[in-house]
């Protein structure tokens, strides 16, 4: 993606997720900046776990590493919503995106374990 539009849509936020160059992070950061665009980014994200779970090869580590930077790289409002994400099926793809969510440690620094 050579240029990026400033209008966003969930077929640019896979693609983005896909390809996870520098550009493309530095858009999906502003993305996530702005609260009115959760949904975009989110149903973004389902397009880019469903398309590689019916990809014919599956690229574990890059959904991994693709977990573990949006984990990193997502506000606190957004961790509980990219979590619910990666549970939604118990396919492979989706696992190794839930692995390296969880790697992140993004939940836990959004939502702080209470001291009781």
């Amino acid at each position: 993606m050579s240029k990026i539009a400033p209008i966003a849509n969930r077929d640019m936020v896979a693609d983005s997720l896909s390809g996870l160059t520098d550009e493309n992070r530095s858009w999906l950061r502003l993305l996530m900046e702005k609260p009115t665009s959760d949904d975009i980014l989110l149903d973004g994200l389902h397009l880019y776990l469903d398309r590689q779970a019916e990809a014919r090869f599956l690229n574990s580590l890059k959904l991994r590493q693709c977990g573990e930077w949006l984990g990193h790289a997502a506000p606190a409002r957004l961790q509980v919503k990219l979590m619910e994400a990666a549970r939604s099926s118990q396919h492979a793809a989706y696992a190794a995106f839930r692995d390296g969510l969880t790697e992140s440690g993004g939940l836990e620094r959004a939502y702080p374990a209470a001291n009781i």
